[in-house]
């Protein structure tokens, strides 16, 4: 693992805020020369803290403006279970991400729709007909006033 210092996590800062600024844009707001700044850009992605970078979409110009997120409860707790969930939500594009998680129930998901009835459709056609689907609870995004995701 690449060591982060003081000037690697603001760095880090910067290009999750904007991964597209120039390099001597970065140099500037971090104090570093454009060359050195360049170099710990690279490290950083050799070493895989960097693993991408993305594009910001609006979500309703792409015509998936519901947006959910999905609690899944699995009627068996066993690794055969977990594996053929996964295996059939990495399918689904609706999903766009999937977390195991803790708590009251095993997965939690954000899907992503054109509106509610294609939700509906996907909650009843796809999510809701896996075998090792017990509970499905729907969260349903009214608003997003922070989020940092990139």
């Amino acid at each position: 693992m690449a060591k982060i210092d003081e000037i690697s996590a603001r760095i880090l800062q910067e290009l999750a805020r904007d991964a597209r600024q120039p390099n001597t844009a970065l140099a500037a707001r971090v104090g570093l020369s454009p060359s050195a700044t360049l170099r710990r850009v690279q490290e950083l992605e050799r070493a895989g803290v960097i693993r991408g970078y993305r594009a910001v979409l609006d979500r309703a110009a792409t015509g998936r403006g519901f947006l959910a997120y999905v609690t899944v409860g699995l009627g068996e707790h066993t690794k055969a279970a977990q594996e053929g969930f996964e295996r059939a939500v990495a399918l689904f594009p609706e999903v766009v991400e999937c977390h195991n998680v803790t708590g009251a129930f095993e997965y939690l998901l954000r899907v992503e729709a054109a509106d509610l009835a294609a939700y509906k459709l996907f909650h009843t056609d796809k999510l809701g007909t896996l075998s090792q689907v017990r509970r499905i609870t729907t969260h349903v995004v009214m608003g997003s006033p922070k989020d940092l995701r990139a």
